[in-house]
C-alpha cells in the first residue's frame, strides 16, 4: 500500500518549461496569425474610402472612425461594377477598356496576364487539377506541382511529347513559383488534396498531409 502514491507520482509525466511554452505557443500563434491577416485586409480595404467626397465620409458623418467600413463600401462597389458589366452597355465600356490597356506597352502585358490569372481562378472550379510529385530543380530531388493544363498543344506537337503545364509553388508563400512544362510521364499523381498540399507548402513541410488509409479485403 505505501508504493501505490510512489509508483503514481512516478507514472505522472513531468511539466517542464519548455512543454509549456510550446503548448501556449500552439494556441496563441494561429490566433495571431489569423488577427493580423485580417486586420491588414481590413485596413487595406479601408483606405477605398478615400474614393468618397469628403462630406460623405464616415468619420465626418459619424465623427469618429470605425474599422471595418471600407469592407462593406468595397463590397458594394464590386457588387455593382458586376451588376453593371452583365449588361450590353456595361460590356461594352468594358471592351473598350481593355482596348485602350492593350494598346500601352508595359500595362498590356501586366493587365492581360493579371486579367487572364483572374478570370481562370475565379472562373474555373478546377484550376489546380491534381497534386503531383516532379523531379524539380534537378533530377534526384522532388518538388509538390499542381497540373493546371493536361496538355499544352503546341509544345507537345513540336516537341513531340505529350507535355502538362504544373505550377510548382516555393515555400512559405504559394502564390509565387515556376511553371514547368513536363512530360507526363515523368509525373506522379498523389492522393494528397489541393488544401492538403497548400498547408505543407505554406508551413514548409511542418504540417503534412494524413496518410490515405488502406482498404483491407473483406473476407468471405
Amino acid at each position: 500500500m505505501a508504493d501505490e502514491p510512489r509508483l503514481a507520482k512516478a507514472g505522472k509525466r513531468p511539466i517542464s518549461l519548455r512543454r509549456l511554452l510550446v503548448a501556449g505557443t500552439l494556441v496563441w500563434l494561429p490566433i495571431i496569425a489569423t488577427v493580423w491577416v485580417v486586420s491588414f485586409f481590413v485596413t487595406l480595404l479601408d483606405r477605398t474610402l478615400v474614393l468618397l467626397p469628403d462630406r460623405y465620409q464616415p468619420q465626418a458623418l459619424m465623427g469618429f472612425h470605425l474599422p471595418g467600413l471600407g469592407v462593406i463600401f468595397a463590397f458594394i462597389v464590386v457588387l455593382l461594377t458586376g451588376l453593371l458589366v452583365t449588361n450590353l452597355i456595361g460590356r461594352q465600356l468594358v471592351g473598350y477598356w481593355e482596348e485602350l490597356m492593350h494598346r500601352i506597352p508595359l500595362v498590356r502585358s501586366v493587365y492581360g496576364g493579371v486579367r487572364s490569372f483572374t478570370e481562370s481562378v475565379l472562373t474555373s472550379s478546377n484550376s489546380f487539377r491534381q497534386v503531383v510529385a516532379v523531379e524539380f530543380p534537378r533530377p534526384g530531388v522532388w518538388s509538390i506541382g499542381f497540373v493546371t493544363a493536361e496538355d499544352v498543344a503546341e509544345v507537345s506537337r513540336r516537341t513531340g511529347e505529350h507535355l502538362s503545364c504544373v505550377f510548382v509553388s516555393t515555400a512559405p508563400n504559394p502564390t509565387s513559383g515556376f511553371m514547368l512544362l513536363v512530360p507526363k510521364t515523368q509525373l506522379i499523381a498523389l492522393d494528397m488534396s489541393v488544401d492538403a498540399a497548400m498547408k505543407m507548402i505554406v508551413t514548409c513541410g511542418v504540417v503534412l498531409p494524413e496518410p490515405p488509409v488502406a482498404h483491407l479485403p473483406v473476407g468471405p
